[in-house]
Order: structure tokens, then sequence, then C-alpha cells
């Protein structure tokens, strides 16, 4: 057990340096610790072996796989559901325009540009469509945008865009099992039942120190998300879309499982994440790296803003949508995954498209930040002094703003 306590504190201590650089350069913390793996791995692993940061120990894939699907559990439920049925066209333009765009652009770029073969150039193109709810969910709490009609369209158009990955990896690769079926006719029927039981379990069952609720959620975020493999995010997106509007509305039992987040699970993710970036690979092929980025964010650019003018979204909200959708982690790696261990594409292949997925995270989101962020969206304080987003209180109904 030394040697994983050793292990657990050096990544304790990459996410703690994470967050003072994310104070220091004040950007999202998600971005700096994506920073910190890499460069970890690459001081650390030069200095002492490739495996020194441990990155396929099992306890921290766990550690890491449960926090990508919190963080997809707490972007779900923070969808509103009043205002997911007033936005729901521009969400679902946004989010079909946002997987389609870089979809056909990804792969016509690795097939005619870099010369991969068809199956490649199409697992290329469906990395590289994603847009990550992880890092933008993380981005809008930080900022308070997450509690804004802005910030849950977005969302919501994450959410459409994903499903498009999702579908588009099952059908041209994965083949369709009894498996399938039997999950999706579970699924169905958990997703139906929730609303109802959840409410119940809470009143009978909530509100002790055991912390009954969560566990609650857990038992069910896990069970699907073994049954879904390396889908397992989208079924927690799912639950938390459908849980809205009751688990979204108690303000305290999501602050409860957002500090047990991103204190403890989604540092294991982010850091991971960049800690798969082979920079040596990097360095031998640039050309391929800078294409496969370029690729994605000229697309989604292409895609994404002519229909965020066309609902009147004005700037600077607009720019930082294009972003936002622009950025790319969680669906990007498992589908990069995915072809590696399925033979589709080659070991080079994966590190460019991990890499490009992982730049994708980083670079719109700095950018967004830096030179777009709607700073009149962002929380002001209310007579109290805790943060109120602007212009929320009309969206808001009479219980959730007493509940505030």
């Amino acid at each position: 057990m030394t040697a994983v306590w050793t292990l657990f504190t050096l990544w304790v201590a990459l996410a703690l340096i994470a967050s003072l650089l994310s104070m220091w350069l004040r950007v999202s913390t998600a971005l700096t610790e994506i920073c910190v793996g890499t460069l970890a791995q690459l001081i650390l692993g030069t200095a002492f072996g490739a495996s020194v940061l441990g990155s396929d120990e099992p306890w921290i894939k766990f550690l890491a796989g449960i926090g990508a699907i919190m963080l997809t559990f707490l972007a779900g439920a923070e969808l509103d559901p009043i205002v997911f049925r007033k936005k729901w066209k521009e969400a679902t333009a946004l989010g079909l325009v946002g997987f389609f765009f870089p979809f056909l652009g990804c792969a016509a770029a690795a097939f005619f540009v870099l010369g991969w073969n068809t199956s490649a150039s199409w697992l290329a193109g469906v990395a590289l469509s994603t847009t990550s709810v992880a890092v933008v969910y993380a981005v809008m709490v930080e900022y308070g945008l997450n509690k804004t009609e802005y910030g849950k369209t977005v969302l919501a158009a994450c959410f459409i865009n994903d499903l498009g990955t999702v579908l588009a990896l099952g059908f041209i690769f994965a083949p369709f099992t009894l498996h399938t079926l039997i999950f999706a006719a579970i699924s169905i029927v958990v997703f139906a039942a929730l609303p109802w039981a959840t409410p119940w379990f809470n009143r009978r069952f909530g509100n002790r120190p055991s912390e009954m609720e969560i566990k609650y959620l857990l038992f069910f975020l896990l069970a699907l998300g073994a049954w879904a493999d390396s889908e397992a995010v989208l079924p927690a997106y799912i639950i938390g879309m459908v849980l809205a509007g009751t688990v979204g509305k108690d303000h305290v039992l999501v602050r409860r499982m957002r500090a047990m987040t991103f204190g403890l699970m989604t540092p294991f993710y982010f850091i991971r994440a960049g800690a798969f970036v082979s920079v040596p690979t990097l360095v031998a092929a640039p050309f391929a790296f800078f294409l496969m980025l370029a690729a994605k964010m000229v697309s989604k650019f292409v895609g994404v803003f002519p229909v965020t003018r066309a609902f009147k979204t004005p700037n600077p909200e607009a720019m930082y949508t294009t972003l936002l959708m622009s950025t790319g982690l969680t669906f990007g790696t498992i589908s990069s995954l995915f072809g590696l261990s399925h033979g589709i594409i080659t070991q080079a292949q994966y590190s460019i498209l991990v890499a490009a997925v992982i730049g994708s995270a980083v670079v719109p989101t700095l950018i967004a930040n830096a030179f777009y962020l709607p700073h009149h969206l962002l929380p002001e304080p209310d007579t109290e002094g805790r943060p109120q987003p602007a212009g929320a209180a009309p969206l808001q109904t009479a219980a959730a703003a007493k509940s505030e």
C-alpha cells in the first residue's frame, strides 16, 4: 500500500499545483490540470520512466472514469427543463451542426491530406466531432454561467452534439448485439422511473449524515455506466437531464456532489487526459497535429457561428459559444481509444488524435476566456453577498428563487 499512497500523494500534489496556477493565471482549473498532466508526464517520465505517473493503474482509471461520469451527470442536472423547452430549436441546431461539420471536415482532412485509410479517417471524424461536456461544464461552473439561460442552452447543445458522436461511433464501428438491446431496454425503464422514484427516496431517506441521496445516485450512475462500457458518460448525462427538475433544484445536494466531484475525482480525469499527450510524437509530426486541431476548430466555426448569429445571439456570446463548442475531451479520447484497441488506427495516429483532442480542450477555451468572455452574464453579488447570475431571476420558478 505504500506505493499506492505515494502515487496518490503525487497526484494530489499535481492537482494542488494546477489549482494554484489557475488562480494565478486566471484560467479554468480544468485547463491547468490538463497542462500539468502533460508537463508532469514529460518531465517526470523523462527523469524516472514513462510509468512514473501510473496513469494506467486500475484505481486511477476508476477515479478518472467516475470523475467524467459525475461531471456529465451534474452538467445534465443543470439543464433547466423550462429553458430547454424554450430554446430547444437553438440547442438542437447548434448540436447538429457542431457534430456534422467537424465530423465530415476532419474525416476529409485525414483522408485527403494525411493519406489515412477510409476507416481511420472516419474514426478521426468521430473523435474530433465532439464537444466536451466536462470542459464546458467545468468552465461554466467556475464563472457561474451554468445558472444562466445562455449557459443552459449551450450545455443542451453539447448534449445533442455528443449524442451524434456516440451514435456515429456505434453505427459505423460498433456492432449492435443482444447486449446493446438489453442495455437500451433497461436504460429506458430506468430513465422513466427515476423522476418518480428519486423524489420519494429523498423524502423517505434523505437529509441524513450517511448521504443516502448521493449513494442512491451513484448506484444508478455506476450500474448503467458498467453496462454502457466505453460510453458510460452518455447514460450519466441523460440521468442528469431527467432529474434536472428534482436533483437539479436541490442546491444543497448539488453543492455537496460538486464538492466531492471537483475536489477528488475530476483532477484525476483531467490530469490523466493531459498525461496521454506524447510530446515527442508531436515534435516528430507537428503538421498532422496542427492540421487536425485546425480542421476541428475551423469546421466548428464554419458550422456553429452562423447558427448562433441566425438565432440573433450577440457578440461576445456568439464567439464564446463557438469556441466552447470547439472543445473536446471525453468522447474524443474514448473514440480514439476505441479505434486503437480495435485496430482501426495505429499508435501514431492515436497519439495525433488524442493530442488534437486535448489541444481542442485547451486552445479554444483559453481564447474564449481571454477575449470573448461575456462579462455582462457573469454572476453579480445579491443583497446577501451570494453570487447571482445576471438576468437569471426571470427564468427561475418561485420555489427555486426562494431556495436560493
